[in-house]
């Protein structure tokens, strides 16, 4: 059976929520982001992209279950910690489309939805007239004591779509790592693509 990759704009989106915030919690609890999950954090957050007039997400499905999502909306409907490295740079934030999660369930990867999750998300971003699209990655050092053996990075794999590092544009974000106690701050870079960024 085949990924079945359904499209949400705006409010579409809520009936989906619930859903889309266990995927988070899943999915990040992995390395790099160790992220212990938060139901109520997720909740507040994923409803900005109901309530953005640009906001745009995909859920993969597996029969009738969501495996996979992925979200964007214009910067400018962004928190703003994710614009603000881009308006210290001289960069105008109403030109940039910012690209959130992108996430599947492990035993769904390699099927193809992560490039058309990139597809789509850069089809949207078109259609509002955005030139550049960007999403953050979080920092951590090779020698990291959580890093899996055998860990790839998906630096590849995002140049090979278009999108190069910027280590000038960063910002940081706190939260729970798991068999952790208080939140920690962690850093994230921007990757960019467009004329803006390249």
């Amino acid at each position: 059976m085949q990924l079945d990759i359904r499209e949400f704009s705006g409010g579409e989106l809520e009936p989906h929520l619930a859903a889309l915030g266990d995927l988070r919690i899943r999915v990040f609890r992995e390395f790099p982001y160790l992220y212990d999950g938060d139901p109520e954090y997720e909740r507040d957050y994923l409803a900005s992209y109901c309530r953005a007039e640009g906001g745009f997400a995909c859920l993969a499905f597996y029969g009738a279950r969501a495996v996979g999502a992925t979200t964007c909306l214009p910067l400018v409907e962004a928190e703003e910690a994710f614009r603000r490295p881009f308006v210290g740079q001289g960069r105008d934030p109403a030109r940039i489309c910012y690209f959130g999660e992108s996430i599947l369930l492990p035993e769904y990867r390699g099927r193809g939805a992560g490039r058309e999750f990139f597809r789509r998300r850069e089809a949207h971003a078109a259609r509002l007239g955005l030139p550049v699209t960007t999403f953050c990655a979080v920092d951590r050092p090779a020698d990291h004591p959580e890093r899996p053996a055998g860990y790839r990075p998906l630096d590849s794999f995002w140049q090979g779509l278009g999108y190069v590092r910027h280590p000038e544009l960063r910002a940081t974000f706190p939260w729970r790592e798991i068999g952790g106690g208080d939140e920690m701050m962690n850093t994230l870079t921007f990757w960019v693509k467009g004329e803006a960024g390249d």
